[in-house]
């Protein structure tokens, strides 16, 4: 069953496919001068899963993420913090044939030298980023914020640079919750950027977690200009790295607090020994989520410099916001994403099509949110959808038992039946980063934003 909704597709259809492309779609095309085919009656056939939000760095996700996303049906996906470098040298050595952009962190002490700094060194550090293969860059106000001015400035500026712009909500100001996601489209103003998962501002901080997702909702239906993504996993993912005695990250802080847990090194580690926090480590060539003394060795052998997840995503908030839709029969939030890659929660199919099993989703609907929506607002042209002349990008999955079956990357088969058999990634990058890409011995995927909008809702047509 091929279902593509650019086309109006839904029916039992066979895909030809030729150097990486989609030649034909038609019942009964015959198979006498293909070099390999494959029987997939029974399943369902959908453009590839594109994930607006993901981590493949040392940072976040680790060197597993390419073999994870691609087991979850993944073909595309935006690592949405970096550093750059990191995603680039992991994509070199454990790449298994998928897209993958990657936007550069803004963080003070990193890339920045302060959580205020001004217009001209914000200027440079675009620059050196989308000339290093970034995508653009992204502001991690809920972890490591700057201040509101800084923040406005940063994303006035990706916009004059043409570099995407992404933002975790938060400043020196303002949290991560239902207050900092206002103070966000305050001084987002008029831009286009995306504004990072939804549901993560919904988790009843400020008031009840559904009345916050209804603000949420309401408050994205007033700013059109910002294309959004939530994802459907009960937990979050953040950073356990500790120094003089205390997380470095405010959302660390803010999920020791929801847990009853102090704020420190040491009610971190009581966190984790009661299995309020949970460690991401590396477990049989994947990333898998610890509690207890072996997670706790595992943090401390890494000098707390691992990644936590805490199960704080209430599941009301979360199905709403898959669901919300304008008046006009849009999606509300645009995306569904998975804030996964390397941290254990790529469950896009699994999840997503519990929704389409519970009528909350049709399978068009399904496909709109998780490939064709993502891949425009990426400006990727022949991605998104099965169209002749497109990639052949496409995610086969199995709607009974939730599972993806196989998984193929621009013709190249990634994924069958759980293993692994592709090599190599694509970067999907500006011609700013097309040479430097080359020089790191990865293929670029050269997207100009003079041609393409990039980051944009106008751009879901």
């Amino acid at each position: 069953m091929v279902v593509d909704p650019t086309n109006n597709r839904s029916d039992v259809l066979d895909i030809a496919i030729q150097g990486g492309k989609i030649v034909d779609i038609a019942p009964d095309l015959k198979t006498s001068q293909a070099e390999d085919s494959f029987d997939l009656k029974g399943l369902y056939s959908i453009p590839g899963i594109v994930d607006l939000h993901v981590h493949a760095s040392s940072w976040l996700g680790g060197k597993f993420g390419h073999k994870m996303m691609a087991k979850a049906g993944v073909t595309t996906a935006l690592d949405m913090s970096g550093p750059v470098e990191s995603v680039l040298d992991i994509a070199a050595s454990h790449g298994v044939g998928l897209n993958l952009a990657c936007i550069q962190y803004v963080r003070p002490g990193h890339t920045v030298d302060s959580a205020d700094p001004n217009r001209s060194e914000l200027k440079k550090m675009i620059e050196n980023s989308l000339g290093s293969g970034a995508y653009g860059i992204k502001l991690l106000g809920g972890h490591y914020p700057l201040s509101s001015e800084a923040t406005a400035n940063t994303v006035e500026i990706a916009f004059q640079l043409k570099a995407y712009c992404a933002f975790h909500a938060g400043t020196v100001s303002k949290k991560s919750d239902l207050e900092g996601l206002y103070e966000a489209v305050e001084l987002i103003d008029r831009y286009p950027v995306h504004l990072a998962h939804i549901n993560s501002y919904c988790r009843g901080k400020i008031k009840s977690a559904m009345a916050e997702a209804e603000e949420a909702i309401a408050l994205l239906k007033k700013n059109p200009h910002i294309c959004s993504e939530s994802y459907l996993s009960p937990v979050n993912g953040t950073s356990g790295k500790c120094s003089g005695g205390l997380p470095e990250s405010q959302v660390t802080v803010m999920c020791l607090g929801t847990g009853g847990f102090e704020a420190t090194q040491k009610g971190l580690e009581e966190a984790i020994m009661a299995g309020w926090a949970q460690v991401n480590l590396e477990r049989g060539g994947e990333m898998v989520l610890a509690t207890g003394k072996q997670a706790v060795d595992w943090w401390n052998s890494k000098e707390t410099d691992t990644t936590l997840s805490f199960q704080v995503n209430p599941q009301i908030p979360r199905l709403r916001l898959a669901t919300a839709k304008r008046d006009k029969g849009d999606f509300v939030v645009d995306c569904i994403s998975t804030d996964g890659g390397g941290i254990p929660r790529n469950v896009t199919v699994e999840s997503g099509l519990a929704l389409v099993k519970l009528q909350a989703l049709t399978m068009e609907e399904f496909v709109l949110k998780t490939s064709k929506n993502p891949a425009n607002i990426l400006g990727l042209k022949n991605k998104g959808h099965l169209s002749i002349g497109a990639d052949a990008d496409i995610t086969v999955v199995d709607l009974n038992t939730q599972k993806p079956i196989m998984t193929m990357s621009n013709g190249q088969v990634i994924m069958w039946k759980g293993k692994m058999c592709g090599s190599g990634t694509s970067m999907i990058t500006t011609p700013a980063g097309a040479s430097y890409v080359e020089s790191k011995g990865l293929k670029p995927y050269v997207v100009d934003p003079e041609e393409t909008p990039i980051c944009q809702r106008n751009a879901l047509t």
